[in-house]
């Protein structure tokens, strides 16, 4: 589980949106809100969709040299999720949707208001809830709880 923990404890620090929020809002708690967005059976995909940002946010590079290590290893780094955790290699679209919608939600709570929005957003209706952010330990216990719940409830289906 210390695997499990660092993951959990580098996502709860991790700032979404590279610090440009206006608060501290961690890629812990956006992983949490994309997780809300999806049915049951595609909760644990959801929550570590964005794990490879714990390993990887911390390349700086040249942009060109970043885009490409950051994909080749966030591939890698899926793939490992997807072996450990019995997920399919393709996330399902519902988890890239939910993505959406969670961030289309964070840029009008969370941006400053001059942001423009990202052609990703035009059309994307964000959730009716207003987003609060976490503190990091805030992220960090809720993320850690939520996915000892899904492994919890990954085990049952396998074990039935």
């Amino acid at each position: 589980m210390t695997h499990t923990t660092s993951r959990t404890r580098s996502l709860a620090h991790l700032c979404n949106f590279n610090g440009r929020a206006r608060e501290f809002y961690s890629a812990a708690q956006h992983s949490c809100i994309v997780a809300e967005l999806v049915p049951e059976e595609h909760k644990l995909a959801a929550l570590l969709y964005t794990a490879a940002d714990a390993y990887v946010a911390l390349i700086d590079e040249h942009p060109k040299v970043r885009m490409f290590v950051y994909q080749h290893f966030e591939e890698l780094i899926w793939q490992r999720n997807c072996e450990e955790f019995d997920l399919p290699l393709e996330p399902p679209d519902c988890v890239y949707q939910a993505s959406i919608v969670a961030m289309a939600t964070e840029y009008r709570d969370l941006m400053p208001t001059d942001t423009a929005i990202r052609d990703c957003l035009i059309g994307i209706e964000p959730m009716n809830e207003t987003i609060h952010p976490w503190s990091a330990t805030e992220a960090r216990l809720t993320f850690h709880q939520r996915l000892m719940d899904q492994f919890a409830i990954e085990h049952r289906r396998k074990a039935a």
